[in-house]
């Protein structure tokens, strides 16, 4: 694969789509959030196109809550997808762990994407995939810098520009408040070591759920570089968990898809 960086990307790659929440905020319980439509199509689609746009050898989709109905449109639309099934939602370690078995066999970096993210563009994780490459990280998180950060995890960068922590705003101090750079939940791993972290993580937190954000803790002790790209543009990851939130993302939509039409 290359990229507009003029570097070589040859490793393979592995897209995992989390898609398996209800949405509850969504106004409508029986629907999974994912199948919410932009522009007539679920996000989800949106999703798993960029999955392939990129290159992935595997796209595999962790469905849950209305299971069937993602399965049975992406069967459609996208047939090579796999799907491997979260019976319960307990966080988004769990959730990407419920893949490791259909990565058994693949050797390369892992791409975790989220279901109700659907204004990543291309470029922008290329871009991600070459910085990854250059600093030969076991990690890398794409990032974004809010006007109001409010209610994100800030990254704490190193002199180096490597990420050394990622503090909750629930857990910040008010001098690490005041930064900008958030993580956007979007990543790539080294399959490796993703899974040899994920499976030291324990659900220590209120919510009794497997944080996908723990396995930074066990990378650090190992003195694992884990690394970060700011996204150009903050709205490209912007997660949808409201009705007002998805009226927005058709907003900022519909202006690149006119621009594809012409």
């Amino acid at each position: 694969m290359t990229n507009n960086l003029n570097i070589n990307v040859d490793r393979k790659i592995a897209a995992v789509i989390m898609a398996a929440g209800q949405g509850k905020r969504m106004k409508d319980p029986t629907r999974a959030k994912v199948m919410y439509e932009l522009n007539g199509k679920p996000m989800v689609h949106y999703v798993a196109d960029l999955a392939y746009d990129l290159g992935a050898c595997r796209v595999i989709i962790v469905v849950g809550y209305q299971h069937e109905v993602v399965i049975n449109y992406l069967r459609t639309t996208h047939p090579e997808a796999q799907y491997v099934y979260q019976e319960q939602q307990l966080g988004t370690g769990h959730a990407v762990l419920q893949s490791e078995e259909s990565l058994s066999d693949f050797e390369g970096d892992v791409l975790v994407l989220s279901g109700d993210v659907p204004l990543l563009t291309r470029q922008t994780m290329l871009n991600l995939l070459a910085h990854h490459c250059t600093t030969h990280a076991a990690a890398t998180i794409l990032t974004a810098m809010m006007e109001d950060p409010t209610g994100y995890g800030r990254i704490i960068r190193n002199a180096d520009g490597s990420v050394k922590r990622i503090v909750e705003h629930q857990d910040a101090t008010e001098e690490e408040r005041g930064i900008r750079e958030i993580n956007s939940g979007i990543y790539l791993f080294e399959k490796k070591t993703l899974f040899d972290g994920l499976r030291h993580i324990t659900p220590h937190n209120v919510q009794n759920e497997y944080y996908l954000t723990d396995v930074f803790e066990y990378f650090w002790g190992h003195r694992w570089t884990v690394s970060a790209l700011l996204a150009k543009r903050a709205e490209e990851i912007h997660g949808i968990n409201t009705v007002e939130q998805l009226e927005k993302a058709r907003a900022l939509l519909e202006p690149r898809l006119d621009a594809r039409r012409t």
